[in-house]
């Protein structure tokens, strides 16, 4: 996970959110998840997980989505490693604030129950967030996974450590609220964890444990811009420069 400068027109983009939500409701039905794996995959603890990579986990993770998912990216690397894995128009990368993929991933899979929602999120982040984990474990969204890339540190703000550095882990906190979980073994068990989700129905959380190799990209900084492209790509809105 890591932290990130506040920016300039954020509360904006925050205002703009209810009508947002709302044009995506009127579109519910545009796209199809998809299915793909039928068998179970094994359930894996902290200590059996490989680490990971974050930028190549993303790349792994882009190239797999073939209908149009929605991902939503938290601040930071996160969203650094999505934009550098290739733009599409369905990425929200949000700036500035912590703790917000989930509960945006959680509105458009309300919104668009018929739309794969992936939510990218860093455990420092999560952390500021745990409540949303709660919500998500009552309402039961079945298109919504959660990807946690987890290294335990504030890595853009200089490596401060998180609680998942220590004991606390992820995971359990995930099922204690409710929710199927599992830590990622390595990246063949990646695959077949998102392949599952779209399957059997969610909301599921995936946790990975990663390095703290830096971001491989650099977000554009126009919330505006990724907000009109991110409902264009729902099919809400006309888009805006990032399509370019």
């Amino acid at each position: 996970m890591s932290g990130c400068p506040a920016f300039a027109g954020h509360d904006k983009l925050y205002r703009d959110m209810p009508a947002m939500m709302a044009g995506l409701a009127e579109r519910s039905d545009t796209v199809q998840g998809r299915a793909v794996n039928q068998s179970a995959p094994v359930t894996v603890e902290k200590a059996s997980a490989r680490v990971l990579n974050r930028a190549a986990l993303t790349r792994r993770l882009v190239e797999i989505l073939k209908h149009d998912e929605a991902v939503v990216a938290g601040i930071g690397n996160t969203n650094f490693d999505l934009w550098a894995a290739g733009h599409r128009k369905q990425n929200f990368y949000m700036l500035g604030s912590m703790g917000l993929a989930c509960p945006i991933a959680l509105g458009v899979a309300l919104a668009q129950p018929k739309r794969g929602v992936i939510a990218l999120e860093g455990d420092g982040s999560i952390l500021m967030a745990l409540g949303c984990l709660t919500t998500i474990a009552n309402v039961r969204p079945r298109n919504l996974t959660i990807v946690i890339m987890d290294n335990g540190l504030y890595q853009i703000t200089g490596k401060q450590t998180t609680a998942t550095h220590g004991v606390s882990d992820i995971v359990a906190i995930a099922r204690g609220a409710g929710l199927e979980a599992s830590w990622i073994a390595d990246e063949t068990h990646f695959d077949v964890l998102i392949d599952r989700s779209f399957e059997h129905g969610g909301p599921v959380l995936y946790a990975a444990r990663i390095d703290d190799e830096p971001g491989v990209g650099k977000t554009v900084r126009d919330p505006a811009l990724i907000r009109q492209s991110f409902m264009k790509g729902l099919g809400t809105s006309r888009g805006g420069d990032l399509d370019r």
